[in-house]
């Protein structure tokens, strides 16, 4: 599928009301314990790595840039939310590995591109098609750790573009609990939890996951 008609397919296919507030002021869900949780925001733990654009398909390089332009574009997109910490949320964020996949299923070449060349190929969708595929990674309103996400197998969140992803926890005698996302989109495979707990101890918490999660179906 080439840029422009993925981009037209999101954007028809995501939702036509972004939420103009994420759930502000919703309670983050406890984590078993007394003490509050922090304020420090999902924003401040991705702009912290000051490195770029790098060979590290484990880190958040894509996402981050994504992120920024989105604000820039759009200084009161709901991307927003990921700055105010006082704000419970949950993110499935995709690492530069995951962008990478997807740049190279969008652009049908047989490498992977470098992360410069992922966040060009993300960009050239368009804003408003990459601020909705944003909000499709993000739950407002609570707080879901690990031991949260590994009892909720089944579990339908409504995403801040206001459509729904399915958790589903498989379980397998020789290897540890892995939580998939099951996303709008069949034909492609789904995205898996590959780091719990980012920022944890803070009302804003993040898994990393595999792929970028697709808010249409997508051939």
């Amino acid at each position: 599928m080439n840029i422009a008609r993925l981009a037209t397919r999101i954007a028809a296919g995501a939702t036509a009301t972004v939420l103009a507030s994420v759930a502000l002021g919703a309670p983050a869900q406890a984590h078993g314990k007394t003490k509050p949780l922090g304020t420090k925001s999902l924003a401040a733990v991705l702009t912290a790595d000051k490195s770029g654009f790098d060979r590290n398909s484990r880190d958040f390089d894509v996402l981050t840039a994504a992120v920024l332009a989105v604000l820039d574009a759009k200084p009161n997109s709901p991307v927003k939310v990921l700055t105010d910490g006082t704000v419970a949320l949950t993110a499935f964020v995709p690492n530069d590995g995951a962008f990478r996949q997807l740049a190279k299923e969008v652009t049908k070449k047989r490498s992977l591109p470098t992360e410069q060349q992922a966040f060009t190929t993300v960009a050239g969708l368009g804003i408003d098609t990459v601020e909705a595929v944003l909000l499709y990674h993000v739950v407002p309103g609570a707080t879901v750790d690990k031991k949260a996400a590994l009892k909720a197998d089944g579990a339908k969140l409504t995403t801040a573009a206001g459509s729904k992803i399915t958790v589903d926890v498989s379980r397998c005698w020789y290897r540890s609990p892995r939580v998939t996302l099951i996303d709008a989109d069949r034909n492609d495979r789904n995205a898996q939890v590959v780091v719990f707990d980012i920022n944890k101890g803070n009302k804003q918490i993040a898994h990393a996951v595999d792929r970028v999660l697709r808010p249409v179906d997508l051939p």
